[in-house]
């Protein structure tokens, strides 16, 4: 049976995970794809710190670049994008295949890993870094390889839809909820990368790369988070048959690529309206197949080192085989014009405004979106807080968000506005 060495780099929460994977299931695998993983090395500049784990201490080593010499396969859980990178290159450059969990450093730096790999003929497989335990980077590379993608929504940050739906449930703000999602490990101490998007962000690059062939980089995707939800908005929404969910959108319009995250109304009875807590949800509408939905935990240990390991299978039945670079990590495929700026986008829309009930604001506000283009599905007045002002709900069909911002500059001039214009995008799922 082919044996293959196998070297963690990175001894954290995952890299526990794996380790404890390879040693409970290792016979299984064994019997399963023929081939055997032994774990011959970990490094971590850390080798004291109980993980909950028991392995033999003499594999432990905190020289990581000793350790790619002495493996046939790499995989890195340090995370970041300094010396991950240096480990990947390095392993990369001594024709090592490498596994990965690092969505950061393949979202900004994929192309330079990719075109190492390709140089090297090496393999980096990589479908830990989006959406834990759920296939999708898998079921795109390969499963939907007949497919052309017309779009993918993705639900794939547990700790920002654990915050939305309990807001939703509870009745109670984002502060506390996210205190208790830090007490309960669902969130970082610092949860900026996951409450502002930039997670979020981080896998949308990698999965509208895989879906469209080229590599688009960070800077030029739109990023919003949810720290200004409010319960208003949740309340509304509910009532209008949406929840509010941070979606990463990842369209093909025409020969242009829209790849944007931000809070998005989903209607209530769509499969993606319906994910909650801490799961994660990825729909992939593909020309042939049609649309087909991915669900499960998308973070946490034990979920993202099944997806770990299971890359670890493939890479070994490729150097059982000789079968280097069998199916690549990334393929370039037809080069799109470019990917369209935030204000280029049509989408619908829900408007919020805080009005005085007067006679003919209505008909002034409608005068203003009308002037730029924007056409009212519905508009609905609410019953008044107080005995000056309404909530007035106002749900747009299609429009370019350019023109709809433009209206929102002269909204804002309007004296019977009394707060700020709240703005969300409804996606029609």
């Amino acid at each position: 049976m082919k044996e293959v060495k196998v070297g963690i780099i990175g001894f954290g929460t995952v890299g526990a995970g794996v380790a404890a994977n390879i040693l409970k299931n290792g016979e299984v695998i064994a019997k399963r794809a023929g081939v055997k993983l032994t774990l011959t090395r970990i490094a971590d500049l850390d080798t004291t710190t109980d993980r909950g784990v028991t392995i033999p201490q003499d594999i432990l080593t905190t020289d990581a670049m000793a350790l790619i010499n002495e493996v046939d396969v790499v995989v890195e859980l340090v995370g970041g994008t300094t010396f991950a990178k240096d480990f990947i290159l390095e392993a990369l450059k001594q024709g090592k295949p490498v596994v990965t969990a690092n969505k950061a450093l393949l979202a900004i730096h994929g192309k330079e890993l990719f075109a190492a790999a390709e140089q090297s003929k090496a393999d980096i497989y990589y479908e830990a870094s989006v959406a834990g335990g759920i296939p999708v980077i898998k079921a795109l590379r390969e499963g939907l390889a007949a497919n052309r993608i017309n779009r993918i929504y993705g639900i794939m940050n547990g700790t920002c839809n654990y915050i939305l739906t309990r807001m939703e449930r509870e009745k109670m703000d984002f502060a506390p909820i996210l205190q208790d999602a830090q007490d309960l490990g669902y969130a970082e101490a610092e949860p900026s990368l996951d409450v502002d998007g930039f997670d979020t962000a981080h896998k949308a690059a990698i999965l509208a790369s895989l879906a469209y062939g080229q590599w688009f980089g960070m800077d030029p995707i739109h990023v919003e988070g949810i720290r200004d939800i409010s319960l208003v908005d949740l309340k509304f929404a509910d009532e209008l048959g949406y929840r509010v969910k941070l979606l990463a959108v990842i369209k093909q319009v025409d020969d242009d690529v829209q790849i944007r995250v931000h809070p998005t109304l989903v209607a209530k009875d769509t499969m993606l309206g319906n994910i909650a807590d801490v799961f994660n949800g990825v729909m992939i509408d593909g020309d042939t197949v049609g649309e087909t939905l991915f669900y499960g935990r998308g973070a946490g240990r034990d979920a993202t080192a099944s997806a770990v390991v299971a890359d670890l299978v493939d890479v070994a039945l490729n150097l059982k085989f000789g079968s280097h670079r069998r199916v690549p990590a990334f393929r370039i495929g037809p080069q799109y014009r470019h990917l369209v700026k935030i204000e280029e986008i049509e989408t619908r829309y829900y408007i919020r405004l805080q009005v005085q009930d007067r006679a003919g604001v209505v008909a002034k506000i409608a005068n203003i979106l009308g002037d730029k283009n924007i056409s009212i599905s519905s508009f609905i007045q609410r019953e008044a807080h107080d005995e000056q002002s309404v909530p007035l709900l106002i749900l747009t069909h299609e429009a370019k968000e350019k023109q709809l911002f433009k209206a929102i500059e002269d909204l804002r001039k309007v004296e019977e506005i009394s707060e700020e214009v709240k703005i969300l995008r409804i996606e029609d799922i």
